[in-house]
């Protein structure tokens, strides 16, 4: 939203009359679904300082900008990170499945997917815990999410902070960053997250075997090794649960 109104705050200036049409602004009333940048661009418009096809470039650039806002509306957090975490993982890798007793005997809720994994004739059962967030501006703290959420592109300050990692009760993670225009993943093993150097141990007091790890501007390029596509998700994880345990 700030790049669009710089944006558009710079074709305000071709408008003859620029003062006056901002003192206007300023007494605007907006009733969804008529707003201040609809009210701004239909007047560039209609006296003709914006052509069309200059619309359609800003209005291409913005949803290429926040393809994915609308999960940033998501309020309620098992919403954004059990329903559409788990649906989102659902559809790019179709095999995974929740667990389940009948599959797990000794499943006690402690993770999150499965994987069956058939490797020379053996049947391995990959078990992952699922981990999302939200790049949203550090600064912004009383703000609504979806104002707050960020571009890959973004200088502000974010911290994710994945919590209740509980990396004996697993082989994997996916950690799940949305970004306005960007969705990325992490693959990790849990031996790889426990040994991590910032992950820290016992992020409540009692909990044994269960930490937390913060991603944020410092230090997220430091686990690039581990990002996956969207398209090779699966393929990551074998490859991932190989490299625990030791499978050539």
């Amino acid at each position: 939203m700030e790049k669009l109104t710089k944006q558009l705050d710079k074709l305000i200036e071709r408008l003859e009359n620029s003062r006056d049409f901002r003192e206007q602004l300023k007494r605007l009333r907006s009733v969804f679904p008529f707003s201040e940048y609809e009210y701004i661009i239909s007047t560039l418009l209609s006296r003709k300082k914006l052509t069309f096809d200059e619309y359609l470039d800003i209005r291409n650039s913005y949803i290429d900008r926040n393809l994915y806002l609308y999960i940033f509306e998501i309020s309620a957090p098992r919403g954004f990170g059990d329903t559409w975490a788990f649906g989102h993982l659902k559809q790019l890798v179709p095999e995974f499945e929740r667990p389940a007793k009948k599959i797990d005997p000794k499943y006690t809720g402690e993770y999150d997917l499965i994987l069956h994994w058939i490797n020379k004739n053996k049947e391995h059962l990959i078990k992952i815990e699922v981990k999302a967030s939200r790049a949203v501006d550090f600064e912004k703290a009383e703000q609504p999410l979806y104002i707050k959420a960020l571009t890959t592109d973004s200088k502000s300050s974010f911290d994710m902070n994945f919590q209740q990692l509980k990396p004996k009760c697993c082989d994997m993670f996916i950690w799940i960053a949305v970004w306005r225009d960007q969705i990325k993943y992490w693959v990790l093993t849990s031996d790889e997250v426990l040994s991590n150097k910032y992950y820290s141990k016992g992020q409540h007091r009692g909990n044994t075997g269960e930490g937390q790890l913060h991603l944020n501007q410092d230090n997220i390029r430091e686990f690039d090794e581990y990002l996956s596509s969207s398209t090779n998700l699966r393929q990551a994880i074998i490859e991932a649960y190989c490299r625990q345990k030791k499978i050539k």
